[in-house]
Parts: C-alpha cells; structure tokens; sequence
C-alpha cells in the first residue's frame, strides 16, 4: 500500500534504522543522510519517511510531505554552508533518469560548481 514501509526497499529499512546511515538531519517526517557514492562535496539524500517509489507519487499523495522534503533540503543546505554559493536539488524519476532506489528522494548536491544542461 502506498505510504507503507516496504520489506525490499533500501530508504525504508534506513528510516527503521535496520541499515545504517551517516545521518545528518531528522524531522517527524522526513531523514536526510550522506549518500555512499558521494557527487559532489555535499551530496546528502532527503526522503520521506513514508514509501512511495518517487517524487511524483509522493507529490500527488501527500503534497505536505512533499514539501517537508523541499524544505529541509533547504536546511541541509544551509547546515552545509553551501546555500550562499549555490546547490542543487535532484529529483531522479525513473530508471531512464538515474533512479536507482525507488523510494522518493531528494539529492541535495553543493561545494562545486555545476553545468548546465545536466547529464
């Protein structure tokens, strides 16, 4: 059921703390922690801790959650010193775009300057 826990998914055993994290910011509703195969200087994942496979989903399920994300995206900016120079916030949806764990989740990368376009 979408918003539930899924057994097989990575985020959600991170959320009950059944797989370790470097974790850096928590809230009721949310879990932000280092990504293992760092992008950029400060790469750290934003998620919501209910399962739903991607940001659209979650968006369109529990927009306040959705929001929650965003803004405390914008606090590990700021906690990492990187929100005066610059960072990005990356949704990836779907495998065809880079996703690779299905749980919706925000990238916040920072600490080196970034191209445009992407990819």
């Amino acid at each position: 059921m979408a918003g539930e826990p899924q057994a097989d998914c990575l985020f959600c055993k991170i959320v009950a703390r059944e797989v370790p994290a470097d974790v850096v910011r928590e809230t009721e509703t949310t879990l932000a922690f280092r990504d293992i195969n760092p992008q950029a200087p400060t790469h750290v994942l934003v998620i919501p801790k209910v399962h739903h496979p991607d940001a659209a989903t979650l968006a369109a399920a529990e927009p306040t959650i959705a929001a929650d994300v965003l803004r405390e995206a914008g606090e590990v900016a700021s906690e990492e010193k990187v929100d005066g120079t610059g960072f990005r916030i990356i949704f990836n949806t779907g495998s065809g775009a880079g996703q690779t764990v299905f749980h919706a989740h925000a990238h916040v990368l920072g600490g080196r300057g970034f191209n445009w376009p992407p990819g």
